[in-house]
């Protein structure tokens, strides 16, 4: 019996999961892939047992049973399909500023809705032209009276179309950068508020992935998250939250990549002997597995400081770090599971080249690898460690 750093309740709630997974989503994978349709049958399985309660308090509506056990689900159900994974990871990327910077009403208003999943959510960051550089985002959100009016666009929104309350930042002082920038919360029906289209993509085919238009579109004052100008304070903070989502997604492809190579090395034989027997072979497998495991230990990591209560200072790094290592690993053991399973591996009769293509797109949102090395440099430049240094010659 392997070591099971879990406790009974978190392995009962990690072996429904990978139930559902296993038995109901599984065999929707392909299909969800090339249909490019939403697949709003899973998101009713994660309604019918209350899968979205395990990313809130029980105080609103979930589970309370922490953000380790969260990121175990998005691990377990990337393992067969990265789209229902991300349908969870959003859940939580597009709830987190109401978490970190809503008011008690605001709260009580909309968090049970997300937490049933009766409301899909959204986080609206990026712009056509200012990505990775938030400060070059053109929306603004003008003050009239006890409404913002807000214009001007945002891309590559996940679950545009499909969210029902969409995490929003403008500029509410165009003049000042980063200090210029408010958050919101926007619901899918306020007038003035479009998807202006829903984007071709080469992986993660089943989640929508859109450009938001804001026209005019008005928004109570009581909707602003947190004070004018904290918006990328809350941004950020938000991030630090939710990018072990998306390493929790890689890391459950890139696992549900290497069980399928082990299968099929065992079976596909040539020259005699199964090619998991070959040394060149088995040592694909080996280092993809200790990948997966070496991942897994930064992801559950970033899962315990939280649950234990770290400070947010704290959780920059060890959040780049997962995220970084799990997507890495995502895109490494993806294309070495291509090539174990050799021709077989390139065409869409086996699962592995779809999990390649998911496994991309995880290297890139949610603060691409680049950034995510720039983050973890930075604060490794705030530590002191010339201590370690005394007495060496």
């Amino acid at each position: 019996m392997s070591w099971e750093p879990l406790s009974d309740d978190q392995l009962e709630i990690r072996e429904l999961v990978r139930t559902l997974a296993r038995e109901r989503i599984a065999p929707r994978a392909a299909e969800i892939d090339a249909s490019h349709e939403f697949p709003w049958d899973v998101v009713q399985l994660y309604r019918d047992h209350e899968i979205f309660g395990l990313f809130f308090d029980e105080a609103h509506g979930g589970t309370g049973t922490g953000t380790l056990l969260s990121l175990i689900a998005i691990e377990e159900v990337s393992k067969v399909c990265a789209t229902s994974g991300l349908i969870l990871a959003v859940q939580e990327l597009g709830s987190l500023g109401l978490k970190v910077a809503g008011t008690d009403e605001q709260k009580e208003r909309y968090l049970p809705k997300l937490a049933t999943g009766e409301w899909l959510a959204a986080y609206a960051l990026t712009e056509a032209g200012s990505g990775s550089d938030s400060a070059a985002m053109r929306t603004t959100a003008g003050r009239e009276g006890d409404e913002y009016v807000l214009d001007g666009s945002k891309r590559f929104i996940t679950n545009a179309s499909v969210a029902s309350l969409y995490t929003v930042f403008a500029k509410t002082d165009p003049e000042a950068g980063h200090s210029g920038i408010s958050a919101f919360v926007l619901e899918s029906d306020t007038p003035g508020f479009e998807v202006a289209r829903v984007e071709p993509k080469m992986g993660i085919a089943g989640s929508t992935t859109g450009e938001l238009v804001f026209e005019g579109a008005r928004i109570p004052a009581t909707n602003r998250l947190g004070e004018e100008g904290e918006g990328f304070r809350i941004a950020m903070q938000i991030l630090d939250r939710s990018r072990p989502g998306v390493a929790a997604q890689g890391l459950g492809i890139a696992q549900g990549a290497t069980d399928y190579a082990l299968e099929y090395a065992r079976t596909r034989e040539t020259m005699g002997k199964p090619i998991a027997e070959h040394q060149l072979i088995a040592g694909k497998l080996a280092d993809m597995e200790t990948r997966c495991e070496a991942a897994r230990g930064l992801l559950y990591r970033f899962g315990r400081m939280v649950d234990e209560g770290a400070d947010d200072v704290e959780l920059t790094k060890a959040s780049a770090m997962a995220k970084l290592f799990c997507t890495d690993t995502a895109m490494d053991v993806t294309t070495e599971a291509v090539q174990i399973l050799g021709g077989y591996g390139y065409i869409s009769e086996y699962p592995v080249e779809r999990m390649m293509r998911d496994a991309k797109i995880t290297q890139i949102y949610e603060g691409t690898n680049e950034i995510q090395r720039l983050v973890i440099a930075r604060e490794m430049l705030k530590e002191s460690r010339a201590f370690l240094l005394d007495g060496v010659a």
